[in-house]
């Protein structure tokens, strides 16, 4: 289980990271195309505006794609939890969850479980409850088989 847990966590360290060096590669171009196009034209260059709005919104998805990465870095694959809370693995009877940033599927030995923020719906709906608790989400109930 401690492996399993310790590989699940490497993978999303490894979508994050992938995540903050395109965020960082889209911030740089946008920097170096409002660079190379230099000062204002005039009082009302709307083009070198978009140029700033390009690059202040790849910085913000930058320092998000950062954030999440700490985030992520804040789980110990070294414990194991017994209950629905930040950096558990949950497996149901019809999905798989690891609780850390919302970052979708992730494949794991042909198996998928869904990156799940603390900050959803859905782990609300869970938050707390034991292996053999259920509960239920958009009208479909779920067992917790095993929690790790």
């Amino acid at each position: 289980m401690l492996r399993t847990k310790q590989e699940l966590v490497e993978l999303c360290k490894e979508t994050q990271k992938k995540m903050v060096e395109s965020a960082k590669t889209a911030m740089s171009e946008a920097q170096q195309a409002l660079n190379e196009y230099g000062a204002n034209k005039d009082r009302f260059d709307s083009f070198r505006d978009q140029l700033i709005g390009r690059r202040e919104m790849f910085s913000g998805q930058y320092q998000k794609a950062l954030s999440d990465l700490h985030v992520i870095e804040q789980i110990n694959c070294h414990e194991l939890k017994d209950k629905v809370e930040f950096g558990a693995i949950i497996i149901s009877d019809t999905s798989r969850f690891i609780i850390a940033i919302s970052s979708g599927k992730i494949e794991h030995g042909g198996v998928v479980y869904y990156a799940i923020s603390p900050a959803v719906p859905l782990y609300k709906a869970m938050e707390g409850m034991k292996a053999g608790d259920s509960f239920e989400f958009n009208g479909n109930r779920q067992v917790i088989k095993e929690l790790f």
